[in-house]
């Protein structure tokens, strides 16, 4: 049976990811979302919540990230809320991917990568919590 939106918390541990991959995966499924956009909307969210955990949270245990996911008209959206440091990842510069591995920065792909599989990326900071909304424009597989 299709849900076509859902809420759920991930604690601000890395070992959610999996579950967080779990979720995305019977969400797409039960709404007929094409492979492929699921495995770019995991891979966009496994970057974003991992890089939340490990530097917003600077590594704390005991906090939550909340997520949403509906699909509507065509468009996933996924909204991801934390209270971890403030951090618009719109501000990052694109990285030069065309320089030598060796002679590029740490960080940044992963923004990239979110830039590129995502069609909209929104942020803001709202009463404490980062606010990133992802959206995902996708055909129905029938």
């Amino acid at each position: 049976m299709p849900h076509d939106t859902m809420s759920f918390q991930l604690a601000s541990e890395a070992s959610e990811l999996e579950r967080l991959y779990l979720i995305i995966e019977d969400f797409g499924k039960a709404n007929d979302v094409p492979a492929e956009a699921i495995f770019q909307i995991n891979l966009t969210l496994e970057e974003i919540v991992s890089n939340s955990i490990k530097y917003g949270y600077q590594g704390e245990a005991g906090h939550t990230i909340d997520l949403s996911i509906s699909l509507n008209s065509g468009t996933v959206t996924i909204i991801i809320e934390d209270d971890g440091l403030p951090f618009n990842l719109l501000d990052l510069p694109e990285p030069d991917i065309h320089c030598p591995v060796e002679d590029r920065p740490i960080g940044g792909l992963g923004v990239h990568l979110a830039r590129t599989l995502m069609d909209v990326l929104e942020y803001d900071r709202r009463e404490g919590k980062n606010v990133l909304c992802l959206k995902k424009r996708i055909t129905i597989e029938n």
